[in-house]
């Protein structure tokens, strides 16, 4: 006796239209989210970097090493998570071009 919940989202109210005007369809509400993350994540990529460079400057003056290499990995993360992050935004647009299938 398997039963799906379903959830009637289209009779909430965003102003003065409801979900279902303002979202017409999945994707456009996928698309959406999708591009605010996006900026959710450069911001914190500028905190991270700002946070690890400041770590690095103070520990490079202090003469820690590890607090000095535990910054560069700190840096090293965060460009590296960033990077996937527009890799995988870049490659659905690629695919979205070369099929024509609108996924976002």
């Amino acid at each position: 006796m398997n039963r799906l919940l379903a959830i009637n989202i289209g009779s909430l109210s965003l102003g003065d239209k409801n979900v279902e005007q303002s979202f017409p369809d999945t994707a456009s509400l996928v698309s959406i989210l999708l591009k605010n993350s996006i900026t959710i994540i450069g911001i914190i990529l500028i905190l991270l970097l700002i946070y690890g460079g400041t770590t690095f400057i103070i520990s490079a003056g202090s003469g820690d090493s590890k607090k000095a290499d535990g910054a560069k990995s700190i840096i090293t993360n965060a460009l590296i998570g960033f990077a996937v992050v527009f890799c995988a935004y870049f490659i659905i647009q690629l695919i979205e071009v070369i099929t024509g299938l609108k996924i976002l």
